[in-house]
């Protein structure tokens, strides 16, 4: 078209008659710029930087920086633009390897299942208070209530360590759940090393490691529910008192009335004679 035009001297509307074209398919406009080209590139930026944070917390943050636009207008980008923030991956729960299935295992004489669970607690301050359980699931005795604000892998298997030196010897078994350090391989090391074998619990069923749910239990209703602690070394003592009764003073009713101490050192004066 621009060749007729310049050939032959004639205007834009003769040229497009002549051809038959109209006159619309010859103009070529430059498309407009995006005025919110800056504002797409400044979202993508946020975005990849606080890629949980979402169109919301992007607008409040060019707000205060000084910019003045409303939320939809911040929304419609970010969704032409892709963004969106990612789902959530749930972290894979690891599981511990149980060498005897728990729903199997019975304990038949002292030492030879431990069970193993913690609970929290909080002091007057608000510190969390976090408190290991061992027990003895045949004579149900307290073996260890380890009171710290934090207990990992190595104070556990510290733990168990002064437990051993006490008892004389590792358990056959160790039933415990799915925790984190319990899982670890300090502990199963040192299951390993002491010929211990290991039963975990299914995740989410308790009722698996009822012995010492049920110690747990008893402290909660009976100690901690009623007492608050000051201190970490306050918390410490009087959950040591709370054993040694427990331990010492305390029927059970598992055991024919008699306290785990009495039960136990009778089983070991007298033990059943195998048949």
């Amino acid at each position: 078209m621009a060749m007729c035009q310049a050939r032959f001297s004639m205007s834009q509307r003769r040229a497009c008659r002549l051809v038959g074209q109209h006159r619309s398919t010859d103009r070529h406009e430059a498309p407009a710029a995006d005025p919110d080209r800056e504002l797409r590139a400044r979202l993508r930026s946020f975005a990849a930087l606080h890629p949980r944070w979402g169109y919301r917390r992007a607008h409040a943050v060019l707000v205060r920086d000084g910019h003045v636009l409303n939320r939809k207008k911040v929304q419609r980008l970010w969704r032409e633009e892709g963004l969106r923030v990612p789902q959530k991956r749930h972290k894979r729960q690891r599981l511990g390897t149980s060498t005897t299935p728990a729903d199997r295992l019975r304990a038949e004489h002292p030492d030879h299942v431990w069970a193993l669970d913690y609970q929290f607690d909080v002091t007057a301050t608000g510190r969390v208070l976090k408190i290991l359980h061992v027990v003895d699931e045949f004579t149900r005795e307290s073996l260890c209530d380890l009171v710290e604000h934090s207990i990992d892998a190595d104070a556990t298997v510290a733990a168990l360590d002064k437990v051993v030196g006490r008892r004389g010897g590792h358990p056959r078994f160790i039933r415990c759940d799915n925790g984190p350090e319990l899982t670890a391989h300090t502990l199963r090391d040192w299951c390993r090393f002491g010929r211990a074998g290991t039963s975990y619990i299914d995740p989410g069923a308790p009722w698996q490691n009822p012995w010492v749910e049920s110690y747990g239990s008893r402290m909660r209703d009976e100690l901690l529910a009623i007492e608050q602690f000051d201190t970490l070394l306050e918390a410490q003592v009087l959950v040591a008192d709370w054993r040694t009764e427990y331990n010492d003073d305390r029927p059970h009713s598992a055991l024919g009335m008699l306290t785990p101490t009495d039960f136990a050192r009778r089983w070991r004066t007298n033990p059943p004679k195998l048949s």
